[in-house]
């Protein structure tokens, strides 16, 4: 009973952790070993949710790298190992990583947990403005909705509307979007907030010039504060390509106040949003269908 008091589990409360590998460029195999590495301490120090950064498995600045066939293959391969891996560990994981699908390739967030491929949530804003031209290389996950993905053999739900919702111990709802996501006029996550959302996720590669890190602090703190959330950042950091772009691996969480007033279901503003449900994960999208995947509602020591 003593130990079950002293768990933060036993008080409503949630550990977030958000994580800065030290990636090797386009070393997808030592990038899976880095990621595991935290992952596992994450597992120990008993993390509900570990945060990675944007296209950490491939890494960010690897430029026409990413139309390369065998490294989307190996990106793949590692998520398939991360997801056997992930099988002995507490944490959800949340990861990003290039995935293609119908014809399409994507800048992603990989949500996993227990050996379950929970969703895939994609880029939707595409920055392609002075050092980024990700258009270039990604499609936008603006619009996707309802959809599915393959990925290593296995199907998850795919879309830029998903929720995940723990049902355990903590009965927590959270989303994920992707770094120039929260730069835009209407980050995904503000819609994600208004049907439900109290943890917000990004994963981010940004880079790091002259007073962007207290840009950042305030797009991070505003939105936590707006949407009544906490908001977990995890950005790129060592490892990365300083051919042209410097990196910093900001990593940050911000808590809004507690026991303030939240949106409800009455609120006007309706969202096309997928709830995921984690064990459970439930997944509710624009069509009304509902579906889960399992996630542990064990305490955790603390």
């Amino acid at each position: 009973m003593m130990q079950a008091f002293a768990s933060l589990y036993s008080h409503g409360f949630v550990r977030i952790a958000s994580c800065v590998p030290r990636t090797k460029v386009a070393d997808i195999p030592a990038n899976l070993a880095e990621t595991i590495r935290l992952a596992e301490v994450g597992g120990r120090g008993s993390a509900a949710i570990m945060v990675f950064p944007e296209l950490g498995l491939s890494s960010y600045a690897i430029d026409d790298l990413l139309f390369q066939d065998a490294l989307l293959a190996s990106v793949e391969a590692a998520i398939d190992e991360l997801l056997n891996v992930s099988r002995g560990l507490y944490p959800v994981l949340v990861v990003g990583a290039p995935l293609r699908s119908a014809g399409g390739l994507f800048n992603t967030a990989v949500v996993i947990h227990r050996g379950s491929l929970l969703g895939v949530v994609p880029k939707t804003y595409l920055p392609n403005y002075r050092e980024f031209y990700e258009k270039r290389h990604f499609s936008s996950g603006a619009g996707i909705c309802g959809r599915q993905i393959e990925v290593a053999s296995r199907r998850g739900p795919f879309g830029s509307d998903l929720l995940f919702r723990s049902t355990g111990s903590v009965d927590v709802t959270f989303h994920v979007e992707l770094c120039e996501d929260f730069w835009a006029p209407l980050p995904p996550s503000t819609t994600a907030a208004l049907a439900g959302a109290e943890v917000l996720i990004n994963l981010s590669a940004s880079n790091i010039t002259i007073g962007k890190a207290d840009t950042r602090r305030l797009l991070c703190a505003s939105q936590s504060a707006r949407a009544i959330a906490a908001y977990a950042y995890s950005a790129a950091g060592p490892g990365e390509s300083t051919t042209d772009l410097a990196w910093d691996g900001h990593a940050a969480i911000f808590s809004a106040v507690i026991g303030s007033p939240r949106p409800n279901g009455s609120h006007p503003i309706r969202p096309w949003l997928r709830l995921m449900s984690i064990s459970g994960v439930s997944v509710r999208n624009a069509c009304g269908s509902t579906r889960s995947a399992i996630v542990p509602g064990r305490n955790p020591a603390e």
